[in-house]
This record gives C-alpha cells, structure tokens and sequence, in this order.
C-alpha cells in the first residue's frame, strides 16, 4: 500500500476534485459522502463511506475501520462544509446559525481529532482544512459561514502546534469564489439580499479580484496534493488563499 489520503464529503465539488487529483499522484484514496448516491458515481477504486462528517459516532467507526482496512493515514483534507443562510444578520434564523457552525467547525474538529493519534503513532500525516475567503475577510450577509470559517482557522492552529513535534503539519486552504452549483446558489441568495441580479453579483465578485477570475476545484485540488507532498514539508500553520487574490470582499453591487 502506498500513501494514503481521507477526503471528508469528498463524493462532488472541491472534495471529488481532491480525490481526483490524489489519485493520479499515486495514492490510495478514501473519500465520505452523506450521500450514497453520490458515493455511488465515483471511481471502485476509492474506499467509500457514507458518513455524516459532523456526527461523533459515525466518525469514530469510520476511523475504526478504516485503521482496521489501512493501518495508517498520511493525509487527511477536513473538506466537509455547507453554504449556510444568506441574510442580513436580523435575518437570521439562531437554529440555521448553530447548524451551520456546527457543520463546519464540528466535522473538521472530529476529522483532525481522529486522525491526530493515527498520525502521531507513526510521527508523520498532513492535514488540510478546506475553509474560505470568508474566514480571512469576512463578507455582508453571511455571518453563520464568516464565523464557522474563522473558528476552523483557530482549530487548524491549535493542530498545528500540538502535533507539530509528532511530525505533523496543519494547514487551511481557503478557495475564493468557486466555479460551480453551490456559489451559483449563494449568488443568487445574496442577489436577493441585496435586491440586485446574479449577473451583477457574479461581476461584482469578479471585480473584486486582482485576476479577475473565479477559481476551479482543480485549482483547489492541486493546492492540497502539494500541502500534503515532500515539497511542502515545513509548512504548517499557514492559511492559505486560492482565490486569485480578492481585493474587494464587499462588491457594491
């Protein structure tokens, strides 16, 4: 067996991307979906878990057996998210606030929290939490995301320091806009939001980058294969942007 690579909700989006891109670079994936149906559409290859990534009992079995079917892990991208409401803060639901932070913050504490004795048995592992640009800028609107996106940034801190002397290295990975269904959906919540379009939303976010550019999974993908690589292996404790460097986080559109 070769190195080995837990991806959380890793069936769709930025998670499969990372899958993907593990793959080719030689190892052994394992990837969580809450969603059978999309474990379904991926690769026999892969090890496959239907997993609700921020429940405590489901993720101790996964960890069981997967210790059990590997012996080990070398990687681990804590990539479970959900989008949350888009409203103004007065808006705002306190239920769909806790649900929201206890996805997000929840699922990449369990992921790191059992994998942490996994890696430390063996005195190497990489960790890579998938957060935002929301976690650095903060943006209007989306106060239950902003807040559960910064949380992770201070876990992946805590990790970083506490299993660096087991040879472990932490890291936040922080996509801009991504290309896909899911910012298509915060564009247009945000649109209503604001009593504007998507057309002029999408631009807006655009514009507020130096590269004029959103970002693909690829782009985030690769990001982790090398966080996760020999080339990267003094760098921990880092937040790191993929976002074609965002200059205007609050596009007046």
């Amino acid at each position: 067996m070769g190195m080995r690579v837990l991806i959380t909700s890793g069936g769709s989006g930025v998670g499969k991307a990372m899958a993907e891109a593990f793959d080719i670079a030689g190892y052994d994936v394992w990837i969580t979906d809450i969603d059978q149906t999309t474990l379904d559409t991926c690769p026999d290859s892969w090890s496959k878990s239907c997993v609700d990534s921020a429940n405590a009992e489901a993720m101790a079995s996964l960890f069981t057996d997967l210790e059990k079917q590997w012996g080990g892990l070398d990687a681990l991208c804590a990539n479970t998210g959900i989008a949350g409401p888009t409203a103004k803060l007065e808006d705002i639901d306190p239920n769909d606030f806790s649900k929201c932070v206890e996805v997000n913050l929840n699922a990449a504490f369990l992921a790191a929290k059992h994998a942490a004795p996994i890696m430390k048995r063996q005195s190497n592992g990489a960790m890579m939490f998938t957060s935002s640009t929301a976690g650095i800028h903060g943006f209007p609107n989306r106060a239950p995301y902003c807040a559960s996106k910064w949380a992770t940034h201070g876990l992946m801190k805590t990790v970083a320091m506490e299993l660096g002397p087991f040879g472990i290295r932490a890291n936040v990975i922080c996509p801009g806009s991504v290309e896909g269904p899911r910012i298509d959906g915060v564009i247009e919540r945000e649109a209503i939001a604001k009593g504007s379009t998507p057309e002029k939303i999408r631009s807006g976010y655009e514009a507020g980058t130096s590269m004029r550019s959103f970002v693909t999974n690829a782009d985030i993908a690769n990001m982790a294969v090398f966080l996760a690589s020999e080339g990267a292996k003094l760098v921990s404790g880092q937040v790191i942007s993929g976002d074609g460097h965002i200059e205007n986080p609050d596009p007046k559109v």
